[in-house]
């Protein structure tokens, strides 16, 4: 393990000036200290500073393009739960809305290291999310849902498993009569986003349905989702339509609507989380649900199991399908 006189000599400064940077003493400038952090950070200094900050029990909840401070908010309910174990068992938690010039400016582990968290559960973050470079070689423990980094053990995934769920909203259509069955989807630039357009296609092969890579589209823009690519499925002669996210599912029930189509009797619609307003939908939507505060609370656990070293690379729960008005008998097929 590093010492702070390897450090020292790596920057070719004192080891009195080190141990002050490290301890956040005031006198020594921002930028020497970043640079001492950042040096602590590649000589593997981190787990000591760890150790001595472990009394603190700070944790931090990292969010990126994610909604997060009202009830109807998909992140509330997971920061409620995670909140709901973590603070009881004596941590701090710290809600940080990161950006990409944070992230770009500072390392993980030096962020970390300098506010003083000794682990972070990480939400919102896509493919192109600065710090996710960072995370495959971290040393500060990181749990991130619905996203994963496959060789760091300080890093694991939490989330649901969208195999079971693509699969429970096909069987469902299935057994419905549906034969011809289409996928929307946000953009693919994100684990999440990769992982449901992969099940979708794994849950028609099982149920032995038509698995033409044509029958998924996917797009940035919701708009642009359903005013191109739902036209294309209807003209293929889908029956159904399972949607990436309940907010694309209701502007896909909100387009068919606007096309002349009957949501279910013309065209089944399903989405994906299960948010709040599911339920108060035109027609109430047939929905994958996650389970936002069980989701919080895993992440939690998780979290302290890799700040006690026991390393943990995924935790999935159970999805449910939740179904209400928007799925109904197939027409007959064109």
């Amino acid at each position: 393990m590093a010492r702070m006189q390897d450090i020292a000599d790596k920057l070719g400064i004192s080891k009195g000036t080190v141990s002050k940077a490290l301890n956040g003493t005031a006198n020594i400038s921002e930028e020497l200290q970043k640079k001492i952090l950042e040096t602590a950070v590649e000589l593997g200094y981190t787990k000591k500073l760890r150790r001595q900050k472990d009394t603190e029990k700070k944790l931090c909840i990292l969010i990126d393009n994610m909604e997060y401070k009202e009830t109807h908010h998909f992140a509330y309910d997971i920061i409620l739960g995670f909140r709901q174990l973590a603070e009881p068992a004596g941590y701090t938690v710290d809600v940080v809305q990161v950006t990409d010039k944070l992230q770009k400016d500072t390392p993980y582990d030096v962020f970390m290291i300098q506010n003083n968290y000794i682990g972070a559960f990480v939400m919102g973050f896509n493919f192109a999310t600065p710090w996710m470079k960072d995370f495959h070689t971290s040393k500060i423990p990181a749990v991130l849902y619905d996203n994963y980094v496959f060789d760091n053990p300080t890093v694991a995934y939490v989330g649901v498993d969208n195999n079971e769920g693509m699969t429970l909203a096909v069987s469902h259509l299935k057994q419905q009569g549906h034969k011809s069955i289409g996928y929307l989807s946000a953009a693919l630039g994100s684990h999440i986003m990769q992982a449901r357009h992969k099940a979708f296609f794994h849950a028609l092969r099982q149920a032995g349905l038509n698995a033409d890579r044509t029958r998924a589209r996917s797009t940035y823009m919701i708009a642009e989702c359903v005013e191109k690519y739902l036209p294309k499925l209807l003209e293929m002669g889908v029956t159904a339509i399972i949607c990436s996210h309940d907010q694309l599912a209701n502007a896909a029930m909100l387009q068919c609507q606007q096309l002349g189509y009957h949501v279910p009797e013309d065209i089944s619609i399903i989405g994906f989380d299960d948010l709040p307003f599911c339920a108060y939908t035109a027609p109430p939507l047939t929905t994958i649900r996650q389970n936002r505060i069980q989701i919080g609370k895993s992440g939690f656990h998780v979290l302290e199991s890799l700040i006690n070293q026991i390393s943990i690379g995924t935790l999935l729960l159970h999805a449910q399908l939740i179904i209400r008005s928007s799925t109904g008998e197939a027409k007959t097929e064109k």
